[in-house]
Parts: C-alpha cells; structure tokens; sequence
C-alpha cells in the first residue's frame, strides 16, 4: 500500500489529534472538514484512478467516503465514478448524500438519476443549497416539476408537512409561482430529458 493511502485513513485521526484544548475557537476548521480537506488534497496530488477511488470508497469509513466524492470533480476519472455517486445516493447517511450531489454529480450524473438525487435531499432534509448547478439543471425541467408535485401531493394526503426547500426547487423548474397543485389536479403531460 502506498504511503499516501496509508495517510488517507489516518487523516482523521491526525486532524483530531492536532486540535488541543488551547486551540481557540474559530481558528481552525472542525477535525472532520480538516480531514476531508487533506484526503481531498492527497488523492488530488496522487492523481488516483477510479480504480483507487473506488477501492478506498467501498474500504472506508464514511468520512472517508464522503472525501472521495469530495475530490471526484478534481480528478480526471470521467463517469467511472458515477456508480460511487450512485451507491452513496441509495445511503441514509446524509453527509454522505451531500458530498454526492456536488459539483461531479451536477456533470455527471443523467438527468433520471439527477432528479431522483434531488428529490432524496428533500426526503432526507439535505438542504438544495448543497446540489451544485441546481439552477441550470433545474431550469424547465417539467418532469422534475412532475416529480415534485407528486412528491407534495403524497406527503400531504398522509398529513406531513413539506419541505421547506420544495417551493424553491419548484420555481427553478419554472412551475407557476413555485407552489404544489391541491391534490385533485390532474398531471399535465411531461416529455422525459
């Protein structure tokens, strides 16, 4: 195993080390930031491949994980990444289904894919501020404004309340005034992107 990797795992435990209680707060990222800051920067400076990236994916903790979707759009690995974005979509761990929809998955990932990604930040409570480019991709998207709607309708007839970010996305998408029709209106039609 190459030194560099050897590094990666330990980032944490390195990071939480450096911070002693004379630290002054404020005057340094958390341990975990830190952490996926020099995982980032090691798998960058070692150029790795997909290969790499998906041997320390499947092998790692989740902070390790969420640092190799952290450095996928510095690295030149085209959609060889994409079933790592995937795998961490399908988690229930939301730190891990934020770093998926960064900047690599706004270039990467199918518009099929990208919308159902979109829709599991707001069933998760991922906020939309973390999908990147989610305005252009948005932009008309009348299947996703589809999905939404029924996203809405179905969590209000069981009751729940809705995502605060729904309206935003929906007005992204170029719905009329970003609100979710009532519950008996019908679908309008919709053409797949």
């Amino acid at each position: 195993m190459p030194r560099w990797e050897r590094e990666f795992a330990a980032a944490g435990r390195r990071c939480r080390a450096a911070r002693t209680p004379a630290t002054p707060p404020g005057t340094a990222p958390p341990p975990a930031e830190a952490a996926t800051a020099a995982r980032v920067l090691l798998l960058h400076a070692a150029r790795a491949d997909a290969a790499t990236l998906t041997r320390l994916y499947e092998h790692g903790t989740a902070e390790e994980r969420c640092a190799v979707l952290a450095a996928l759009p510095h690295l030149d690995v085209g959609d060889a990444a994409l079933p790592l974005v995937e795998d961490a979509l399908r988690a229930n761990d939301t730190r891990l289904v934020t770093a998926a929809v960064g900047p690599y998955a706004a270039a990467h990932l199918p518009a099929h894919a990208w919308r159902h990604a979109v829709l599991k930040c707001l069933f998760t409570g991922v906020p939309v501020t973390a999908v990147a480019d989610l305005a252009r991709r948005a932009r008309g998207d009348a299947e996703l404004a589809r999905m939404l709607t029924d996203y809405a309708r179905e969590r209000t007839a069981a009751g729940r309340d809705l995502p605060d970010d729904l309206p935003h996305v929906l007005r992204l998408t170029g719905h009329p005034d970003g609100a979710a029709p009532p519950a008996d209106t019908p679908h309008p039609p919709t053409e797949e992107a």
